[in-house]
């Protein structure tokens, strides 16, 4: 489906882990850690957000996955992520989370969509 979505596939031991970042799911983690978006951008290339900020993103992007796969009700928890978090690497993570996040920050800026 086009539009703004950014997806990307995190290899966490034996078993790949997709993600899919929405302007939804984006929201969601807004609302869940009281910061815009481009604030918790700014906060891992300034050094001020972490793990917090990482596993949050994770689940949101695992669960939005989840949904759009239609991959059953359950919800992906924060033991999930952290899961996927302790068996990847944080440096794993964010990198491909935040280059998913990027492709739905500037879609229709005219830039080339990463994952086309």
């Amino acid at each position: 489906m086009p539009g703004a979505r950014g997806e990307a596939t995190i290899q966490a031991g034996e078993r790949e882990v997709n993600v899919l970042f929405t302007n939804r799911a984006l929201a969601e983690v807004e609302g869940t850690l009281k910061q815009s978006i481009i604030a918790v951008a700014q906060g891992f290339a300034q050094g001020t957000a972490g793990v917090t900020e990482c596993v949050h993103l994770l689940r949101a992007g695992m669960q939005a996955a989840r949904r759009d796969a239609h991959e059953g009700n359950g919800r992906v928890s924060l033991g999930d992520a952290f899961e996927v978090l302790d068996e990847a690497g944080f440096s794993a993570v964010i990198s491909a989370v935040m280059e998913a996040v990027s492709a739905v920050l500037s879609f229709g800026t005219g830039e080339q969509d990463p994952n086309a």
